[in-house]
């Protein structure tokens, strides 16, 4: 394993505020929400996988509006069909059964992702296709960073992510990890560097201090170091798809 499975600290978190500024439609079959970036253009464009909080979270709908600001068309699928871990559950809250005995759709992830990219190569027109994924997320985009589906993949405290799903990418990787994480502590990253040093395929992992698990999508805002924490893993994120995902990046 390139990284844990999902653990309690997978639901812990701050809601944050802001009003969102997209629209939910279905793309093929599947509850999406979707924002343009200013001209509207969907050639280059991002899909969003998330944690186990889905969609709906106003926190990775705020992040999908700050994508489409800096230009890229994006999308949020629904990975869970509405059944989602709530902000903070209770302390006998299960992941792992809810995982397993309360979601036996989780085996449909894979075909929720792919219809989507069908729609979006297809229909709506999206020429580069890049991928964010936060925890839960993180294991799809790998598994999808492959030609013709995914170009370019961005992960942050991935969670999931087995160590064949990571040797298996065909595309450029960034990874933005947390100092404290039990599911992608320093043993998992290093065996993910290990991973990467031997790819052909441009990679980069950058570490945050002071922040746990879930601090790209839901930290604490009014602590400074937490704060700058996710405004950088997010310019990360930026600064990897205007490099790779761009068409002139797509040649490097």
């Amino acid at each position: 394993m390139a990284s844990y499975p999902p653990g309690k600290c997978c639901g812990v978190g701050v809601k944050h505020e802001g009003t969102a500024e997209g629209e939910v439609k279905t793309l093929g079959g599947v509850r999406t929400y979707l924002t343009y970036p200013k001209d509207k253009s969907t050639h280059n464009a991002i899909l969003i996988l998330t944690d186990v909080m889905g969609m709906d979270s106003i926190n990775v709908q705020l992040i999908a509006d700050q994508f489409a600001a800096n230009g890229y068309f994006t999308a949020i699928p629904d990975l869970f069909n509405g059944n989602v871990v709530p902000m903070n559950p209770p302390a006998d809250f299960d992941i792992m059964k809810w995982l397993g005995t309360e979601m036996p759709h989780v085996p449909a992830v894979d075909p929720i992702v792919e219809a989507v990219i069908k729609d979006l190569r297809g229909n709506y027109g999206v020429k580069r296709l890049g991928s964010a994924g936060y925890c839960f997320g993180a294991k799809y985009v790998c598994r999808w960073l492959k030609g013709g589906k995914l170009d370019v993949g961005y992960v942050a405290h991935p969670s999931f992510v087995n160590a064949e799903e990571l040797e298996g990418i065909e595309g450029p990787l960034s990874i933005a990890a947390a100092e404290t994480d039990s599911i992608f502590p320093a043993e998992k990253r290093h065996e993910s560097e290990k991973i990467l040093e031997k790819h052909t395929v441009p990679y980069q992992i950058n570490l945050f201090s002071d922040v746990e698990h879930g601090f790209a999508v839901r930290c604490d805002l009014s602590k400074k170091r937490q704060k700058f924490a996710k405004e950088q893993a997010f310019c990360q994120a930026v600064s990897w798809f205007d490099e790779y995902l761009q068409d002139d990046g797509a040649a490097a």
